[in-house]
């Protein structure tokens, strides 16, 4: 039973992938199927570059999760399952990126407009760098304000550390 672990993760992520190529396959051909057969009179290049800005949408995130679910062997012997898709982080940020691909791609058969959708890939990143830049810089006041009962009791406790401790002989 050694390495059960991993070959649980090696066939989740396997299962995950498999998913995730459905979700891009399907869009792509719903995409193309209703964009280029049944609109063609609308078709011009500006949607050849939306296809192609979508399919590396698709390809740059899909390929960086398959690399972090790829298991590891040594000596055929599978150390590693891969890392797990269903965490945060990075791999979290891949996966809201193939959605909002998605989404993009296929309500933008409706409308043109639903590529403004893509703004809201750089501004969350915006606003978690702006998090990350603040925590750089100093804050307004460095000293807190304590109130009359916090400060006493703290110069009780300073009091009574300098004290030092006196440890009583022991009498038969």
């Amino acid at each position: 039973m050694a390495n059960q672990g991993a070959k649980k993760r090696k066939e989740e992520n396997a299962r995950h992938m498999a998913n995730l190529r459905r979700v891009i396959i399907a869009c792509n051909v719903i995409y193309v199927l209703v964009r280029m057969l049944i609109f063609y009179s609308s078709f011009t290049w500006k949607h050849w570059i939306g296809l192609l800005v979508t399919s590396a949408a698709y390809i740059i995130p899909y390929k960086q999760l398959a690399q972090m679910a790829k298991p590891s062997y040594a000596d055929g012997e599978l150390l590693d399952g891969g890392f797990d898709m269903s965490t945060g982080g990075i791999c979290g940020y891949f996966h809201d990126i193939i959605y909002i691909t998605s989404f993009v791609q296929i309500s933008s058969i409706i409308s043109g407009k639903f590529w403004y959708t893509y703004l809201v890939i750089p501004g969350f990143a915006a606003y978690k760098s702006f998090g990350l830049i603040r925590g750089f810089f100093p804050t307004g006041s460095e000293e807190d304000v304590e109130d009359e009962k916090t400060r006493k009791k703290r110069e009780k406790m300073e009091k009574k550390a300098s004290r030092g401790k006196f440890v009583k002989p022991r009498t038969r």
